[in-house]
């Protein structure tokens, strides 16, 4: 194939000094084919193209050539149009630069493209008509339209042919002129009665490989004589056109015919309406066609009317109606009128509840001015068509003014028309407000703290509810509910701000007297009728450490002095004493502490710190004094620490006539005076009088019971003896630090027992009275163990060293 052997590469390489390579290639080649090896043409070493970094320049927009600097070759990059690059310029060449650096050189490249036979000839027209009278001589010429072929040399334009050759034959143009027209020769006479009509076949040929044609119809209508009067092919001729159709535009062409020939049968049309008509069309005399040349619109006027005249040369005439028909475009948007609306609607407004009217129409016809109307967004309203063009917004369901209190409505109308417009309108409609909706507290019951002895009025906390409604429906007041604490109202206790809800206390509380009081406030709207909730309220009374420790043992006497015995066979760790205290604090304000501020010998004794137990820390020896003075102080873990001091009085004594000669030199708190020894002779009378009555009545109750026992014993009933329980010992953990243990012995024979009463039977207490000189006074107690132990605060100034005693049981054999 030739088309084949073009794309073949044909390099063409000439050196010079100047460095300068021409290559020719053909057009049309396909990316990616080689131009030509520069490297090679160059003289060129590969290493040299890489490490001169060569490259091509071209300074064009597109770069057709490209450089391989792998293989040294040039590639074609994009495909070149040689037409299109060129034109009918020839030669036609690319002109670039190869440029390397390190050093730098320039080498000029020039690729010349050759044409190949890429196009076919072609006529502007695809036909040609012509008139020629039957009365036309022989010989008569008609310029034909030239063929245009965008190649060159052989590829291009060579030779015309003309069929059929009956009645013209063709006469060719100089090749050189390439611009002069191509002549039709007449070279037979017409005969219109024969042939009417002729249609002729131009055909251009190029000379490439494979050959190429262009072809271009020519009509020929032979003319008669003028003998007959224009006629016009329709009495009436119906057009249609698209409104706003651009000027220039055909509406229609009306045709006349004339049998006549020559002169005779020219004819020219003319339009002879009036009124806006010459504004709106015009026709081309010489064809008929009719030409818009003015505005027109669908919705000032859908039909035109006009008379269209046809005149031959010699004044003969005929005439038609032409009917003009615009077709309606869809130029016009719906137009929505909005002819009542509602500014606002109540929440609680029942479902199909009109809120507006709106007017819509559309000047456009048929599906252009079909209209729908839609409410976009989901939104609880919807749109209902009531009568043609007119439409009716109302609500699709139940309202709610805390879920959304205010729409926009927004109503978008559109057309049926391709495509279709549309237009839009969006109403605001606020949700007024109805009192649907109760307080709600913040939460469903409050706990609060406040620390006792606080000042009246104080600010406990706050009780928040909210309101999901509207301005005075959603206006909270606060109210304390009736209510009593121990008895008490509760209003006595605290009080509630009705604006604020806030909570204030109306009293100074006492954590000993209330640990926590419950109350419920009551959140009302100001709706009408009012909504209410209430909330429970718990009050928790914080302790203060507001109340010092409160010793309850050993008891401080005003007047007498009393003193915890200690034997000075008192081995390490023996339990003298224990400070009893209480603290009505509670907590950590009443967690207390004993510790020994003041002794008279601190390495004799010591204070447990938790349990208040003073023990002994050695040996007591002889030469301990017998008086001894401990000042413990009992302190609370309050902040700040409250505390209280007791005195316990000790002595160191085996026998109570040691302790008395050494206790009457004890110090005393008061002063003596000139009656104490008359109160001091008054109370030793007292003593005595009650000591010899106690010993007759105890000496009444022993021959009592001997007697009891004297009359069982004869009477032969058998004797169950009794014995009192054994107390073991605590650890002097009870507010007492001993136990007492009683012993009795009998024979089964009870009434032969000898009993006897050791001198320490009973429990013993040392009272000095301060007033005396040495004087001592023994108790003995009748109450039981068990009562002394349950009860230590009714002893009194009795509540003092007691030790243990045996009493031993002799019975005969």
């Amino acid at each position: 194939m030739r088309r084949q052997v073009l794309l073949f590469v044909l390099v063409l390489c000439l050196r010079s000094v100047l460095g300068q390579v021409t290559y020719s290639i053909p057009e049309e080649m396909t990316k990616g084919s080689v131009v030509g090896n520069i490297a090679h043409d160059l003289g060129l070493d590969l290493k040299r193209l890489k490490s001169g970094k060569a490259r091509v320049y071209t300074g064009a927009s597109v770069e057709y050539i490209g450089l391989n600097k792998e293989r040294g070759v040039l590639l074609i990059q994009e495909r070149i149009d040689r037409e299109a690059l060129c034109g009918e310029t020839t030669p036609c060449a690319l002109h670039f630069q190869l440029i390397l650096e390190n050093p730098m050189e320039l080498f000029r490249v020039t690729v010349e493209i050759t044409d190949i036979n890429d196009n076919t000839p072609s006529f502007t027209n695809a036909e040609k008509r012509f008139e020629i009278s039957e009365s036309a001589v022989i010989g008569s010429k008609f310029i034909l339209d030239k063929a245009f072929d965008s190649d060159i040399g052989l590829n291009g334009l060579q030779k015309y042919s003309l069929t059929p050759a009956d009645n013209f034959l063709l006469k060719p143009a100089n090749q050189a002129d390439r611009s002069k027209k191509v002549e039709m020769v007449l070279q037979k006479p017409l005969d219109r009665e024969k042939q009417a009509y002729i249609s002729l076949l131009l055909t251009a040929v190029d000379g490439g490989e494979p050959q190429m044609s262009g072809t271009m119809k020519i009509f020929v209508n032979v003319l008669d004589a003028n003998d007959n009067a224009p006629t016009f092919a329709e009495s009436l001729y119906k057009a249609k056109i698209l409104e706003h159709s651009p000027a220039g535009t055909s509406v229609t062409t009306v045709r006349a015919s004339d049998k006549d020939i020559g002169a005779n049968r020219d004819i020219s049309y003319l339009i002879s309406s009036s009124e806006r008509i010459p504004d709106l069309f015009k026709i081309n005399t010489k064809t008929g066609e009719i030409i818009l040349v003015g505005d027109i619109d669908y919705e000032k006027m859908r039909r035109y009317e006009m008379h269209i005249e046809a005149v031959d040369t010699g004044g003969l005439s005929d005439s038609t109606k032409v009917i003009v028909d615009i077709i309606d475009v869809n130029d016009n948007n719906p137009h929505i009128n909005v002819l009542s609306r509602s500014e606002s609607i109540l929440e609680d407004s029942p479902p199909n509840t009109v809120i507006s009217m709106l007017s819509v129409n559309d000047p456009d016809s048929e599906n252009n001015g079909e209209i729908n109307c839609v409410i976009e967004d989901n939104i609880p309203f919807k749109i209902q068509s009531t009568l043609n063009g007119f439409y009716t917004i109302i609500t699709e369901m139940a309202l709610d003014r805390e879920v959304a209190s205010q729409y926009n409505i927004t109503v978008s109308c559109s057309d049926e028309g391709v495509p279709s417009l549309s237009s839009s309108v969006t109403l605001t409609l606020q949700i007024s407000d109805v009192n649907d909706n109760a307080p709600v507290f913040e939460r469903s019951s409050y706990e609060a703290y406040i620390v006792e002895n606080n000042t009246p009025g104080l600010s406990i906390f706050t009780v928040k509810a909210r309101d999901a409604d509207w301005k005075q429906n959603a206006r909270v007041s606060y109210i304390l509910e009736d209510s009593s604490v121990n008895g008490v109202p509760v209003s006595s206790f605290v009080s509630v701000s009705a604006d604020s809800g806030v909570i204030h206390a109306v009293r100074s509380f006492d954590y000993e007297q209330i640990k926590d009081f419950h109350f419920r406030v009551k959140a009302q709207d100001g709706g009408s009728p009012p909504l209410s909730s209430n909330v429970s309220v718990k009050i928790l009374i914080q302790d203060q450490n507001d109340n010092p420790p409160q010793v309850l043992y050993p008891v401080q006497t005003g007047g007498s002095l009393v003193a915890e015995m200690v034997p000075r066979s008192a081995d390490v760790g023996y339990l003298v004493s224990k400070v009893v205290a209480v603290d009505v604090d509670s907590g950590q304000n009443a967690w207390l502490s004993y510790k020994l501020q003041k002794a008279t010998d601190r390495v004799l004794f010591e204070v447990g710190l938790q349990n208040g137990e003073i023990r002994t820390i050695r040996q007591v020896s002889d030469k301990d004094a017998v008086k001894q003075r401990l000042a413990v102080i009992v302190e609370d873990n309050g902040q700040p620490s409250r505390s209280a001091t007791v005195i316990v009085n000790v002595a160191v004594a085996d026998s109570f006539p040691e302790v008395l000669s050494e206790f009457t030199d004890f110090p005393h708190d008061k002063e003596y005076n000139d009656n104490l020894t008359f109160y001091l002779v008054l109370a030793l009378a007292v003593v005595s009088f009650l000591f010899i009555t106690c010993l007759v009545v105890i000496i009444s109750v022993k021959i009592y019971r001997w007697r009891q026992s004297r009359i069982l014993y004869h009477s032969g009933l058998p004797v169950i003896p009794y014995y009192p329980p054994r107390y073991s010992d605590t650890l002097g953990t009870g507010t007492l630090p001993h136990v007492y243990n009683y012993e009795v012995c009998r024979t089964t024979d009870s009434r032969k027992s000898d009993c006897k009463f050791g001198t320490a039977g009973s429990q013993n207490v040392l009272i000095m009275d301060p007033s005396s000189t040495g004087t001592m006074q023994r108790i003995q107690s009748e109450k039981s163990i068990l009562d002394e132990a349950d009860s230590p605060l009714e002893k009194g100034p009795l509540l003092a060293r007691v030790w243990q005693s045996s009493i031993g049981c002799n019975s005969p054999m």
